[in-house]
């Protein structure tokens, strides 16, 4: 599954959510947390039974961002279960406590309405998250790791400017590769989406760092996301010029060559092998949403 870009919409807005399945992201996100007022929010987590199926109409997975409350959590984890969301993003983990109590909700009614098992996004929104990150990378269904920047900031007393947020959102990405589940974000704040030559900045620097995929509070950035996290055809170009490189080299006998001058070994290899796969994922996926 290619998740570059996800979406969120406010879940006690029906409007946005029914155009979400439109605007390109590779999954979507019904935020029942900041972006539903306090007044609204049960009847957004009533109304979970159409807005996901609404949402993710064309395929694309829904998540749905709980509210990490005692009142809310656990009713707002189950109503998304049986709405049929691929996954939870759960905010301000610390710990993988929280994760274990949410799966041992979710097991019963899974098995009760036959369905796959809910996966689990933690947010990393503080510093006592930054510094269990790969504790919680380990939790049990953990698909992703992904940090909250303007949360981040709030609880260092700081601001959310880039400076800031660099170190303990490398952190959380550094433990999500070492726990083998993906990393999403960016080294920046999403909020300021008005600044698309700096949300196109900040992404392609992300996918430097190797991050998988970014979240965007607006659709304006959907497209500037897929881009940066699709490898580019010179990418693809050079990555082909590698592998046969290497096919080449291995018919010799060669552990390291060179290839158009570059020096290559194993480490290039697999990098090219990496960025091949993922552009026949990307173009799989878009074959099968053709048609």
């Amino acid at each position: 599954m290619i998740i570059r870009s996800l979406l969120y919409v406010p879940g006690g807005n029906p409007r946005f959510i029914e155009k979400a399945h439109t605007r390109g992201a590779d999954a979507i996100i019904i935020d029942l947390e900041d972006a539903v007022a306090a007044s609204k929010k049960t009847e957004a987590r009533q109304a979970l039974h159409y807005t996901v199926p609404m949402a993710g109409k064309t395929g694309a997975p829904v998540f749905v961002r709980i509210n990490n409350t005692s009142e809310r959590l656990l009713s707002d984890a189950e109503a998304a279960c049986r709405a049929g969301v691929y996954g939870l993003y759960v905010p301000k983990v610390e710990n993988t406590a929280l994760l274990v109590t949410l799966v041992k909700l979710l097991e019963p009614i899974e098995t009760e309405i036959g369905r796959e098992p809910t996966v689990l996004v933690p947010l990393v929104e503080n510093a006592a998250g930054v510094l269990s990150a790969a504790e919680i990378g380990r939790g049990p269904r953990v698909f992703a790791l992904s940090g909250g920047g303007e949360d981040l900031a709030t609880s260092m007393g700081a601001k959310p400017v880039p400076q800031v947020l660099n170190l303990p959102k490398q952190l959380i990405h550094l433990a999500a590769k070492a726990t083998g589940v993906r990393s999403f974000g960016l080294l920046r704040t999403v909020a300021d989406y008005s600044d698309l030559e700096g949300m196109r900045h900040a992404a392609r620097e992300a996918r430097m760092f190797g991050f998988d995929g970014a979240s965007c509070i607006h659709p304006s950035v959907v497209s500037i996301l897929n881009e940066a996290f699709s490898p580019s055809p010179e990418e693809v170009e050079w990555a082909r010029r590698i592998i046969t490189g290497d096919t080449l080299a291995a018919a010799k006998g060669e552990g390291a060559y060179t290839v158009e001058g570059e020096f290559v070994d194993a480490p290039i290899v697999i990098r090219a092998q990496e960025i091949m796969k993922l552009a026949k994922s990307i173009e799989t996926t878009r074959e099968v949403a053709n048609g």
